[in-house]
């Protein structure tokens, strides 16, 4: 039988435990709901942008762009995996990196010139553990990943772009899909590929066959020269949002998972330390008895 002494000293560090789980199981839903009204503006914010390409569209005009054609010829491509700066969230990170890992290694295959980006600590120990060389990485993104940030970044995959010295842009991050349901997905953001237009209208199938009902001043073209490069930095910027939020939900359920498994140690804990108790007594009983029926022999 256990000692009872270490049996209490184990249930009250496993309390302890307990009461930091807790609180992060709560700062982490805190965190969550923030990052979760961020990412909700965000996707708003991109079906109102991409509904005005489809406007253009109907307006009569040709939707064409460099962002939207691919190369004759792929020579180059960067592949930005996103992650998280602190553990304690699951298979969060893990499956980011195996997802990553995997892709970098498929676009390597193909495609003469790939470059690594990471974003997070974990995935860049992670990334630096495989011995795989990272080109850039970043560590200023946390639970609300900031616009003009991750402007900065896009700006940069653009004028590479535009140079011919960038033919390719994949992100590996974690989509949100519910709270429920958080998904590893690898997205091609560059080049951005056919809008369609009577997905951006919104709810009715038939806008894609009315004519715009508004007026485009000065004209459609150069309206377009702005929300085309908008549309990629604002999709980049979603990425980022996903990302933070299924982080919170992974580190949520985790921690509520690990208050729940200390709840259920503490009880068994307990249930050992009262039978050690108790036969500890029982032989202090025995003893006191022996010696007194020693004393009257």
């Amino acid at each position: 039988m256990a000692n009872a002494r270490a049996l209490d000293k184990r249930r009250k560090s496993i309390r302890n435990i307990k009461k930091i789980t807790r609180t992060m199981e709560l700062i982490a839903t805190a965190r969550f709901k923030k990052a979760m009204d961020r990412a909700t503006s965000a996707s708003d914010y991109t079906k109102r942008i991409t509904a005005v390409v489809a406007d253009l569209a109907r307006a009569g005009l040709e939707v064409s762009h460099p962002l939207l054609e691919a190369p004759e010829e792929t020579k180059s491509a960067t592949l930005l995996v996103l992650t998280g700066n602190r553990g304690l969230c699951g298979g969060y990170n893990g499956n980011a990196i195996r997802l990553g890992v995997k892709t970098f290694e498929a676009l390597s295959n193909d495609i003469e010139n790939v470059s690594l980006e990471v974003s997070g600590k974990r995935g860049i120990s992670g990334f630096n553990f495989r011995e795989m060389s990272v080109a850039e990485s970043f560590t200023n993104f946390d639970d609300q990943p900031l616009y003009a940030e991750v402007e900065s970044i896009a700006n940069r995959y653009l004028r590479a772009y535009a140079e011919g010295t960038l033919d390719r842009l994949d992100v590996t991050y974690t989509k949100f899909i519910s709270v429920a349901k958080q998904e590893i997905v690898n997205e091609t953001l560059l080049p951005l590929g056919k809008i369609e237009g009577a997905e951006a209208s919104g709810d009715d199938s038939e806008a894609s066959g009315r004519t715009s009902l508004y007026e485009f001043v000065p004209s459609a073209e150069s309206i377009l020269e702005e929300v085309v490069p908008t549309s990629f930095k604002i999709k980049l910027f979603k990425c980022f949002l996903d990302a933070a939020v299924s982080e919170q939900v992974a580190r949520m359920v985790a921690m509520k998972s690990a208050t729940e498994n200390a709840n259920d140690m503490i009880k068994m804990l307990s249930r050992t330390y009262n039978r050690a108790r108790q036969s500890q007594i029982t032989g202090e009983i025995m003893e006191v008895i022996g010696g007194v029926e020693a004393l009257e022999g």
